[in-house]
């Protein structure tokens, strides 16, 4: 049989078009990849940056307590709540004065009964007001016997609390006159020192002793009369509540104990 001749092949000009195309299917591919490499999942972004935001801000307040704001926050009580703290530490205040107040009322008892000694709560503490006739001999600064004892007493009383004590010479406006006590300046002051002094002997702290003479300047009474200036001669034992400085005296006074 004759073989049939097949039609001649010409050259094809479009094979460019087969790698073009490849090529634009692998650029696309490369894109594609870029994309997704670059999107952030933003549900776990928040999740990570709420992490990390709330770690760094505990780690500052812990890192920075004197901070002014972090202080006030962390330590400033509620108004409500320092109101109730500062009534619960003003009853403590009173009922340790007050159980103060007994103790001494029972050591100078005789005292107490015949109006000698009377105790009364002022807005600073407890004031213990002695007679200065049981404790001196008139215009003099030295202890009589009879008094050390009772006054060794109360010292033992005060040798075991923390309370600052002021001790507080008074005298009546009858000037005195001599070479040892020029004025009642000096004599005030100087029996608030003999009282001090027994004190420091019957172990209360000297760091918590105060010696004050007043001289005629503070009368509780007029000194018109003769009873009035016996009553203006006086050494108070002033007690000082938890915080009070001692420096007003003019506070009132409301009676604890004091029976004639």
């Amino acid at each position: 049989m004759k073989r049939r001749n097949r039609p001649a092949e010409h050259p094809s000009h479009e094979r460019w078009l087969v790698s073009y195309a490849d090529f634009i299917t692998l650029l696309f591919a490369f894109f594609v990849v870029m994309y997704a490499i670059s999107t952030v999942n933003e549900g776990k972004y928040r999740v990570v940056s709420d992490a990390l935001t709330n770690a760094f801000r505990h780690e500052r307040i812990a890192r920075q307590p004197d901070s002014p704001t972090t202080a006030a926050r962390v330590l400033t009580p509620t108004p409500r709540s320092a109101a109730r703290n500062g009534e619960v530490v003003k009853r403590q205040r009173e009922q340790r004065l007050m159980g103060l107040a007994g103790k001494i009322s029972d050591a100078l008892r005789p005292l107490v009964q015949t109006g000698e000694v009377r105790l009364t709560h002022t807005t600073r503490g407890l004031a213990v007001e002695i007679s200065a006739s049981v404790l001196f001999s008139p215009g003099q600064a030295t202890l009589q016997p009879d008094s050390v004892s009772a006054l060794s007493s109360v010292a033992a009383v005060l040798g075991n609390v923390d309370n600052a004590v002021h001790v507080e010479g008074h005298t009546d406006n009858i000037p005195i006159s001599g070479a040892q006590y020029p004025s009642n300046w000096e004599l005030a002051s100087a029996r608030a020192s003999s009282v001090v002094r027994l004190f420091i002997a019957g172990g209360v702290d000297p760091a918590r002793l105060v010696a004050l003479g007043y001289a005629d300047n503070r009368p509780v009474e007029p000194n018109d009369a003769a009873e009035g200036r016996a009553r203006n001669r006086r050494v108070t034992l002033l007690i000082l509540a938890d915080g009070a400085d001692g420096t007003d005296n003019t506070a009132s006074a409301t009676l604890v104990a004091a029976r004639r």
